[in-house]
């Protein structure tokens, strides 16, 4: 796949920082930054976090209620920022994407309202005093493990 991904430790304290407030369910949201003029490097480099969304300890289905509107508002101002893709926690568990987040990037990544081919999952998994995290990059039908 070739792409290299960079991200600020803040903000991933910051994602494990929302996460913990719903705790123990699942909480997710959009990964926002740019592509590098080349595409080979994705600056994430903030979230839109969801107004409505479903939530239990093993799932999480965020609604797109006033998404779009936050999207373009990046996209309108300097730097102009895209999503780039997608974040949840996984409370007390791994950070192995299940089938349904598969189905789900799957489904976003085929969205004619999705302007990139390759969107990122970032997954936490979160519990009271840590979180470990990897990020997945959806090609070709697959999610690929990113090296960090």
């Amino acid at each position: 796949m070739g792409l290299n991904i960079e991200v600020k430790q803040e903000l991933l304290d910051e994602l494990y920082n929302v996460g913990m407030k719903h705790y123990p369910k699942e909480f997710g949201g959009l990964l926002v930054g740019y592509y590098a003029d080349d595409f080979k490097t994705c600056f994430i480099e903030t979230t839109i976090l969801p107004k409505k969304y479903k939530s239990s300890r093993y799932s999480f289905e965020r609604g797109k209620e006033g998404l779009k509107r936050k999207l373009t508002e990046f996209y309108n101002n300097e730097p102009r920022l895209i999503y780039v893709g997608e974040w949840h926690t996984h409370p007390n568990g791994s950070t192995v994407p299940s089938v349904t987040d598969f189905k789900a990037m799957t489904e976003i990544a085929e969205s004619e309202e999705v302007l990139i081919q390759n969107p990122v999952l970032l997954i936490l998994g979160v519990n009271n005093d840590d979180y470990t995290y990897d990020f997945f990059i959806h090609h070709n039908k697959h999610l690929k493990q990113y090296d960090k």
